[in-house]
């Protein structure tokens, strides 16, 4: 009998009612341990309508959990092809694609229950933030149960739940029965329930275990769960207390075969009484599980440390002896026992194969757990395996794990293992990720040691794949540094050893470095090696190489303010993003958009778009200083507060990476700001600071910035630095001509360059540039500017000939990010919330026509296929709904 819980079953029902009509949501379902959930869906489950479809799916406690757990216990009633690859060991990005599509095309309402996802592996963590941020268009329920005590504030459910549309996201906490429910329960047992609510808390599992325990002795409660579970046991027979302890040492459920091959000819009888008591639940496959894990818990606790070992063994060897196809399909499983019978050798014979498995479905944090169990047990393994090992390990935990130190210990134990070896091939692979390692956590002076040390280990070796990576990462770093010499030097090294190779990912991992390179030393080429490196990337599906020819090209667009391109690659790159779930790039790609508005003088789109950035949690810092510096260069444009300070942290980041384009921009912001407030000592310190950097690696555009900025703060010494690469719209300022550079700018789309330049004429023209200087300031709401030229022109004595400042406060026209008109942003707001094209036509009486093509203008300004990707950027972009008025 459920007691107090309609309200949780009326969300429920109400959720799965809205799935009906293709609005689709997630449940998270929350309580602690016996507190009802499973009963609870379980009511759920019987109660839906008939046009819903209820498929179950468990994560189970485990030392390493099973890959994509929950799915595959309902692949092959979802869909044949789901079904099919997960056999396979499909990627995610095969794999969860099919299921999207197994949900749009079911025929009707799919509801997919996970429960348990406390337990949850990182493949199935993925797969809940896939399927949640696009679920609001299916006609589908995601309902995921968990132990509301497990989720601490660094599980990574509590990350994922982050990021899952608000919108589509119900949690539902479970509370104790009331002392009024729990007497009631006592009294249909016949119980005094005096006692039963201060012993139990009001749990429901515990008041029906310790009602149970008592039913030969009338007024005797036990003291614990422990105590009422044992009190059932022991009135077992020996067979059934047996079949108990055979499966307590199992987390999850337990197939029926695997309790005959254990015990016998009696197991079936044995299991049926079991069931009859109660103490075992049957599915409808016949898998057996404990009623509740708590029962299975305090059963295992029952069992000596040697019987548990002999119990694992004896369940891992039933399971080898399966079908190869079958034992295979269950390698965690079969770690898990190995590990539990301390089976040192099946261990390190089964974990790296689990590993393998687990990482194929993308569950690279189990991958790492497996092999970190196979590393127990590395007394008992050769070197060359315990090397491997190592290796592996620290690649599987550098893709899910922040445990750089751990890491990078683990390398360096590698690279002396692979050294006694012999296997200098292995010892360069091994540096280079020591390089990678580094260059993440800013060091850059040991990337670059450990990069060249790849090199240095292979180069006397025949030509192989490791050399022309360690050729690329070289180039890279080079290009990082902006020495662009020596990065295309080494690019093109590493292009001609992958082609004779034919290592089609090392030729688009250096064509990308040189391109870049090209591109921002303005040499010819760069363009044309950059949309080759990009168009490879998406064919052969490179997706984190494809995203890093956006985030690079579009950054090289921005700076070199051939805002068109910029515009066309920060769209793309921003739905490459986010239609594959890379969080990092979409956000590194905003804040180049920032960038991007701020360039533009759309100063309050640039902070909305940068502050929506620097909300967002565990970003890397070198993937949220383009919307860091930005939010603080904006921010002291518009003389907010908090500009100055905002940079000066970009500053402290940005500089233990020792890469110029994370501390030139930063430190001509922090000039700009000193400028724009008088502060001439401040200026000048920055301003001396980058002239002490090797100018010759400056790319063109900011060399140009430095000069100007030079000449604008009045430095007495001459800048030591040639003129002939400064681009000529900040050549022409120097030279003496800035109302040539603020046309020039003008006609790039750059209002506020344009200002500041023409803040530099003196002469006749002098008011005619300063009157334009302050309107078009004024206009940009760029309070600091034009209260400085007003300045100027007092001490020019021309003051009196200015417009007269404006009172109250700005009104600056302020456009949709997107560019979508007012009608549209109301269509957009409807769509965000999940309505039909008919249903949006209702709520703004609207013809449906009309209706479909103001839809059709939002997918195209979106750059959408469809509702689903405008969803998703949505999700990543919050800041595109926010000026959407229903």
């Amino acid at each position: 009998m459920l007691l107090e819980r309609e309200g949780p079953l009326e969300i429920l029902l109400a959720t799965a009612a809205s799935a009906v009509d293709g609005r689709g949501g997630i449940v998270l379902l929350e309580g602690e341990a016996g507190i009802g959930k499973t009963s609870l869906l379980q009511e759920f489950a019987g109660r839906v309508g008939a046009g819903c479809r209820v498929l179950w799916g468990w994560c189970e406690a485990l030392f390493t959990p099973r890959p994509l757990g929950p799915l595959q216990d309902m692949a092959q009633a979802l869909d044949p092809e789901v079904s099919a690859l997960l056999d396979q060991g499909a990627a995610p990005e095969r794999l969860f694609p099919a299921l999207l599509n197994a949900l749009q095309h079911a025929g009707g309402t799919t509801v997919l229950v996970f429960e348990d996802v406390h337990w949850a592996d990182n493949a199935t963590l993925d797969l809940i933030r896939y399927l949640g941020r696009r679920i609001s268009v299916l006609h589908a329920m995601l309902v995921l149960s968990a132990r509301s005590d497990e989720l601490v504030a660094d599980h990574p459910l509590t990350h994922i739940r982050g990021d899952l549309p608000a919108a589509s996201l119900t949690r539902i906490s479970l509370k104790p029965l009331s002392p009024q429910a729990v007497m009631r329960l006592a009294d249909e047992s016949d119980r005094a329930g005096a006692d039963l609510y201060q012993i139990t808390g009001g749990n429901p599992f515990f008041v029906s275990e310790l009602l149970a325990s008592s039913e030969s002795e009338p007024g005797h409660v036990p003291d614990s769960i422990r105590d009422a579970v044992w009190s059932r046991l022991s009135r077992l027979t020996g067979g059934e207390r047996e079949v108990l302890e055979m499966m307590s040492i199992e987390p999850g459920s337990v197939e029926p075969w695997l309790i005959r091959a254990l015990l016998g000819a009696e197991a079936d009888a044995l299991i049926d009484r079991c069931v009859a008591r109660g103490l075992l639940r049957r599915d409808a496959l016949g898998a057996l599980t404990f009623r509740h894990e708590l029962a299975r818990q305090a059963t295992l606790e029952r069992l000596s440390p040697s019987l548990q070992r002999s119990l694992h063994g004896k369940v891992e060897a039933a399971i080898a002896g399966l079908p190869a196809a079958q034992a295979g399909a269950q390698l965690a499983r079969r770690v898990h026992h190995a590990a539990a019978a301390d089976d040192g050798a099946r261990v390190l014979e089964l974990a790296p194969q689990a590993a393998e498995q687990a990482a194929r479905l993308g569950a690279h944090r189990e991958a790492a757990a497996h092999l970190a169990t196979a590393l127990r047990y590395i007394a008992q393994a050769p070197p060359a395996e315990v090397a491997q090992l190592y290796e592996s390990w620290a690649y599987e935990a550098g893709l899910a794990l922040q445990v750089y130190d751990t890491i990078i210990e683990a390398r360096h134990r590698a690279i002396a293992l692979w050294r006694e070896l012999g296997r200098p091939d292995k010892v360069s692979l091994n540096l280079r990720s020591l390089s990678r390692l580094h260059w993440r956590r800013g060091e850059g002076e040991q990337a670059e040691h450990f990069a060249n040390e790849a090199v240095r280990e292979v180069e006397n070796l025949p030509p192989g794949p490791e050399l022309a990576m360690a050729y690329s990462t070289c180039s890279q770093l080079h290009m990082l540094h902006y020495r662009f010499d020596d990065a295309i030097e080494w690019g093109l090294r590493a292009i001609a050893l992958a082609d004779q190779l034919g290592e089609m990912e090392t030729r688009v991992h250096a064509l990308n470095n040189v391109s870049t390179a090209l591109l921002f030393d303005d040499r010819p080429g760069g363009r044309e090696r950059m949309e080759e490196s990009l168009a490879l990337a998406l064919e052969h599906g490179f997706h984190d190489h494809a995203a890093r020819a956006y985030t690079n090209y579009a950054e090289y667009a921005v700076v070199s303010k051939d805002f068109a391109l910029a515009e066309r690659l920060l769209s793309d790159g921003i739905v490459f993003a986010a239609r594959h779930d890379l969080d990092s790039p979409a956000q590194y790609l905003l804040g180049r958009q920032a960038q991007l508005r701020m360039e533009q003088g759309r100063f309050r789109d640039a902070e909305t778009i940068a502050q929506g950035v620097m909300k967002l949690e565990r970003l890397p810092v070198v993937m949220h200083l383009p919307a860091l510096t930005v939010l603080g260069r904006v921010r002291v444009r518009l003389g907010e507060p908090g500009g100055p300070a905002l940079l000066q942290q970009a500053l402290e980041e940005g500089l233990p990476t020792g890469e110029m384009q994370r501390i030139v921009p930063v430190r001509m912001a922090l000039t700009e700001a000193a400028w724009l407030a008088e502060d001439h000592a401040a200026g000048h310190e920055q301003l001396t600071a980058l002239a002490a950097m090797d100018l010759n690696r400056f790319r063109p555009s900011d060399l140009g910035e430095l000069a100007v900025w030079w000449r604008r703060c009045g430095m007495k010494e001459p800048l030591p630095a040639q003129t002939t690469r400064i681009p000529w719209r900040r050549a022409v300022e120097l030279g003496g001509d800035p109302s040539a550079a603020a046309r020039e700018w003008e006609r790039l789309g750059l209002p506020y360059e344009a200002a500041l330049a023409l803040m530099q004429v003196r002469g006749a023209d002098a008011v005619t540039a300063l009157t334009s200087a302050v309107t078009r300031l004024e206009a940009l709401e760029a309070r600091p500017a034009a209260m400085l030229a007003r300045k100027l022109a007092q001490r020019l004595g021309i003051a009196g000939r200015l417009p007269k400042m404006r009172r109250g406060p700005y009104t600056a026209a302020r456009q949709h990010p997107l560019g979508l008109t007012q009608h549209e942003q109301q269509v957009l707001a409807l769509i965000a919330e999940g309505k039909s094209n008919k249903e949006v036509a209702r709520t703004l009486s609207r013809s449906p026509r009309t209706v479909e093509h103001q839809v059709s203008a939002v997918l195209g300004k979106f750059n959408a296929a469809n509702r689903m990707e405008v969803l998703l950027r949505l999700r990543g972009e919050p800041w595109l709904l926010s000026t959407a008025a229903p």
